[in-house]
């Protein structure tokens, strides 16, 4: 995959929304001062400090990593994504320590490091985890990957697979960052959902509303040409049927596989 140094640019408005990567660090902070009980705030704020006062790596693991991994216990699930940006954030991780922590981390760290990209990366040096993040059959981390980060680094190929993922992974289209705008005038995104539409048609399996609305941001000049999702069409008995246990997206052929920079796969 080609990591392009010159990133598409992502409107501001695009940052502003309900998940992590999409919301200002400032903003997070304040969320999490005003919402967490007495003791999570106490703990949150001290976790902060830690990770401020010792950044990097020290021993085995830093006390920060340590952090990371109790946040789930100390914050409860709801505020565990933005306690574990934050403290990201405060410890400077950078894309080789970020990396770490993915590799390293249940699932619930690793949505938490793909969270943190748009806010501590700059460049595309993070690109492999956002790539293992869409290899996987977790939703979740599937939904993280293709936030504001994605959206400004991945070249347009691997950006259009992204989209054919969450279609396939039933992952909702408005996770994608910058949908509307890299999907303007995409022709070739256009035939890919074409591809898939009459793929799933031909198979008797309904073809998701997402896929139309993403088509419809291309611009096609004939959206009748892809089957309409309510519609029933005859199974044919002749057509392969998509395996949806496979990782790649239907029309991908299994070619476009990036290096994979951990082995893993949650």
């Amino acid at each position: 995959m080609t990591h392009p140094h010159a990133a598409p640019a992502i409107p501001e408005a695009e940052h502003a929304g309900t998940t992590p990567a999409r919301t200002p660090l400032d903003a997070l902070h304040r969320h999490l001062d005003t919402h967490l009980e007495a003791t999570a705030r106490v703990w949150f704020r001290r976790a902060l400090d830690e990770a401020a006062a010792h950044p990097g790596t020290h021993g085995p693991i830093s006390v920060w990593e340590l952090r990371l991994a109790e946040a789930g216990r100390r914050c409860g699930g709801r505020y565990a994504d933005a306690a574990r940006v934050l403290i990201l954030r405060a410890a400077r991780a950078d894309p080789e320590s970020l990396a770490r922590v993915y590799s390293q981390g249940t699932a619930e760290e690793r949505r938490a490091v793909l969270h943190a990209l748009p806010h501590l990366v700059s460049g595309p040096d993070a690109l492999p985890l956002v790539e293992d993040a869409l290899r996987t059959h977790d939703t979740r981390l599937v939904a993280a990957a293709v936030g504001p980060y994605a959206a400004r680094h991945l070249d347009a190929h691997a950006w259009r697979h992204a989209v054919l993922k969450c279609l396939f992974a039933g992952v909702p289209v408005d996770e994608v960052a910058g949908l509307e705008q890299r999907a303007r005038a995409d022709a070739e995104l256009a035939r890919m959902l074409g591809d898939y539409a009459t793929e799933r048609t031909a198979a008797g399996r309904p073809v998701p509303r997402d896929l139309h609305r993403v088509l419809t941001l291309t611009a096609l000049p004939d959206p009748t040409a892809v089957p309409d999702p309510t519609a029933v069409a005859p199974t044919d008995s002749g057509a392969s049927t998509p395996d949806l246990h496979r990782t790649d997206p239907p029309g991908s052929g299994g070619s476009h596989r990036p290096a994979h920079p951990h082995g893993k796969e949650s």
